[in-house]
């Protein structure tokens, strides 16, 4: 059985760890934050010190939020290029920008660990559950090779190519979808609370709709009228990070992304009044205009 590590043991990370001790993997983790090594601890792995304590691991899954931080990790001084051994594969399951995980790639060349650009889709919920989505981009032997990591995981795996970045890619494409959808459910909720229709009704008649009648709206919806704000797991910054690289992935190929464009000035609205808030939050900042609430 491999051994397996995760880097970055916050709500996606911890979720990832615990679905491969569930698997039978044995699991080492490192975080910055040593309360989030004792929960490891606490459901059967092993708290790494330090990345040096990674060196035997087979697969080491990276779960940061910046490029920035990949890179240190991955290539930085005491970073993992200088513990683990040939055959080790890397697997970079944060959403970072493509030339940032091609960047990556090229600190690891000649060294012989393998990488997997493999961002997902799925949310604390999905990480919890082992039912991500992986957009996984890697040499086809080596993604072979990780199909039992991956499948512990993951739910929908998809090999989306053999180039590096191209993971990052599918993912900075998707995230312009969330985002406007996203968007289009905040706008029209509180737009129905300002006309005085009540978050109930509102609820009901969405639900029952071809577009709406989904778990992400449900799940979504259910937040804003309970007045869940805050620690549900999906914070403001990371989806403001996130459809920032699909704008700056739009700039780079000449294209211009209208909804996009408009759902990131949303985010970027919504992260200055509520720095602190969920996703959820940014209805609040559309309430303020009407003075009203969506709510049951």
């Amino acid at each position: 059985m491999k051994k397996t590590a995760v880097v970055g043991l916050g709500n996606m990370g911890m979720g990832m760890a615990k679905n491969l001790l569930a698997a039978g993997f044995s699991v080492s983790g490192f975080d910055l934050r040593a309360e989030r090594g004792r929960m490891l601890a606490e459901q059967g792995g092993v708290a790494a010190q330090s990345l040096a304590d990674l060196a035997s691991a087979d697969v080491v899954f990276v779960m940061v939020m910046s490029g920035a931080q990949v890179m240190e990790v991955v290539a930085g001084e005491g970073g993992l290029k200088d513990f683990l051994r040939a055959g080790a594969t890397i697997i970079v399951s944060a959403t970072i920008q493509p030339d940032e995980a091609r960047a990556v790639e090229a600190a690891i060349a000649g060294s012989g660990i393998n990488l997997i650009d493999s961002p997902v889709s799925g949310g604390q919920f999905g990480a919890e559950a082992g039912a991500l989505t992986m957009m996984a981009a890697a040499k086809a032997e080596v993604f072979g090779a990780n199909q039992d990591v991956l499948n512990a995981v993951g739910e929908q795996i998809f090999h989306v190519g053999e180039e590096i970045g191209m993971g990052q890619t599918v993912k900075a494409s998707l995230q312009a979808l969330i985002g406007v959808v996203f968007a289009g459910i905040f706008e029209s909720l509180a737009l129905g609370a300002a006309a005085g229709v009540k978050g109930e009704t509102l609820y009901e008649v969405f639900s029952s709709t071809h577009v709406a009648n989904t778990p992400f709206f449900k799940s979504c919806a259910n937040n804003i009228l309970d007045r869940k704000f805050e620690d549900t797991g999906s914070h403001i910054s990371t989806m403001f990070k996130d459809i920032g690289i699909s704008m700056a992935l739009a700039r780079e190929n000449g294209l211009p992304l209208f909804a996009t464009g408009a759902a990131f000035a949303l985010f970027q609205a919504g992260i200055s009044r509520f720095p602190e808030g969920d996703n959820w939050a940014i209805v609040k900042l559309l309430e303020e205009f009407s003075g009203t609430e969506v709510q049951w």
